[in-house]
């Protein structure tokens, strides 16, 4: 349900890698009747998301952004405050349909304070998990059974990979990215190690 009939419902999806489905996602939002969907294969660590900049370009006075979840729109609490703050202030509603809360601008302090204490617990919960991953890799480590990720692309495929970019001129490598699968920062760390210079 969106919140101004007048204006558009626009969807934002996330998911950390092009590896990850966006489908629990995109059932959460299919009911809403969403005039546009965005959907970022990126972390959230940084809120300079080629869709998610897209999604704040196009939202317009009288739409509402809707999201799965806090975490899908930012990792910090700062971020999250300052972007619902920044929509609100344009007249964009912000929904956020996994903690049933929308933000208007109009909210009351109550609201206010639900969206610091909301965003504060998933921040909290993704810094346990972080600390597990931490915890299980220094036990396995000790155990000698860690070997650390596989590598995505084979040699073969990572020195056409580098062909490819090179004739491309190092440009355009987030198509380069999506065509081998791999994220953008993987991509980097394969033509930093091919061409240390570079």
């Amino acid at each position: 349900m969106t919140i101004n009939s007048k204006g558009q419902a626009v969807g934002y999806i996330r998911v950390s890698t092009i590896d990850q489905k966006t489908a629990r996602q995109e059932e959460q939002l299919s009911g809403l009747n969403l005039d546009i969907l965005f959907t970022d294969h990126a972390s959230g660590k940084s809120i300079d998301r080629p869709q998610l900049q897209a999604a704040l370009k196009h939202l317009r006075k009288g739409d509402t952004l809707i999201i799965h979840s806090m975490d899908r729109l930012a990792r910090n609490l700062d971020d999250l405050r300052s972007m619902v703050s920044d929509l609100t202030t344009r007249g964009v509603a912000v929904q956020f349909v996994k903690e049933s809360m929308t933000f208007t601008g109009e909210d009351s302090p109550m609201s206010k304070l639900m969206l610091s204490v909301m965003g504060a617990f998933a921040e909290f919960e993704r810094c346990l998990i972080k600390e597990r991953q931490r915890e299980g890799i220094a036990l396995a480590k000790a155990n000698g059974v860690y070997t650390g990720r596989k590598k995505s692309l084979s040699h073969d495929k990572v020195t056409e990979l580098v062909a490819k970019d090179r004739a491309n001129n190092h440009k355009n490598r987030a198509a380069l990215a999506r065509e081998y699968g791999v994220t953008r920062e993987t991509l980097y760390q394969y033509l930093r190690a091919a061409n240390p210079t570079n």
